[in-house]
């Protein structure tokens, strides 16, 4: 059953992927993950799927904000799990009872604040998907598979059905040009529009942290805790320090139980030689062990 709605309210359905990359084959659902699943419980459905050997005992942490939540170590990363909850939902015959399909994944931290009003903009542009943040690369401009929304005319299309149905294992790089920017040039190749939030271009949404946030970006990436070399710690220490308390720690919680608590401790910093430092250390990697 899906959720009562007032009326004109847009009636949605997050199709969920969770990955916990500390334990392949027990995964663990934290205070971070549960806080991210009830904030979007708060505005749709949830069909939650986590690509780790997961407990019972562990899923129950999220049941009662979910419709439907599974687990099983499957290796095929974001777009594995969206295919699972997708063909859950037209299994169960409900996917047609929606205006808008997400699928999102918690490879972010957040909300770190509400996102209605953002999804509420996004779904009145008239576009056949949305999506949180889109990649302006020059030739490859896609939307970030993160956070993507599509309306019926796209999650109930043929084109749409062979193309998730079609997810299957692929390394990492594979991933993103088979399934994050073939979706993207599916919806081109078939005549779709799309509209997002947030333009950016790189690797701007892992290292620009501080920036974004200022200017209403309601996630940061949870790898900006291992990029450049801890360079980007006094950002994380900033969006940390201007957060909800309870988020903050679920999130330093959650990062001591991917990166080790020693890390953790190390990274956030508002030391500025040891930040000068860390950018200097990366940059010396990046020309002469990296070649670039």
């Amino acid at each position: 059953m899906t959720k009562n709605n007032t009326l004109n309210t847009p009636r949605r359905l997050f199709i969920f992927a969770a990955y916990d990359p500390a334990n392949n084959h027990n995964g663990v659902i934290d205070e971070s993950l549960i806080m991210y699943v009830r904030a979007l419980a708060a505005l749709g459905d949830i069909v939650f799927y986590m690509d780790n050997d997961t407990t019972s005992e562990q899923l129950s942490k999220i049941r009662s904000y979910t419709m439907y939540a599974g687990a099983n170590r499957h290796g095929e990363y974001d777009f594995g799990s969206y295919k699972r909850g997708y063909i859950w939902a037209r299994d169960n015959n409900i996917i047609q009872n929606y205006d808008w399909v997400y699928m999102v994944n918690d490879s972010v931290y957040g909300p770190l604040r509400p996102i209605l009003a953002i999804l509420t903009d996004l779904e009145s542009r008239g576009a056949d998907a949305t999506g949180m943040v889109l990649n302006a690369h020059k030739t490859k401009p896609h939307i970030q598979s993160w956070f993507i929304g599509i309306a019926p005319r796209v999650f109930l299309s043929e084109q749409f059905d062979a193309f998730i149905r079609g997810v299957t294992h692929q390394d990492k790089g594979m991933v993103t040009w088979l399934y994050e920017n073939g979706f993207t040039r599916m919806m081109i190749e078939h005549g779709g529009t799309y509209s997002c939030k947030f333009n950016v271009r790189g690797h701007a949404v892992y290292n620009k942290i501080k920036h974004l946030f200022n200017h209403g970006f309601p996630f940061f990436k949870k790898t900006s805790f291992i990029r450049k070399h801890g360079a980007l710690g006094r950002q994380v220490l900033y969006v940390l320090n201007h957060i909800d308390p309870a988020m903050r720690t679920a999130i330093i919680e959650n990062a001591k139980h991917v990166y080790g608590a020693a890390h953790v401790k190390r990274f956030l910093t508002n030391n500025p030689i040891k930040i000068i430092w860390r950018n200097i250390k990366h940059t010396l990697v990046k020309i002469f062990k990296e070649g670039i």
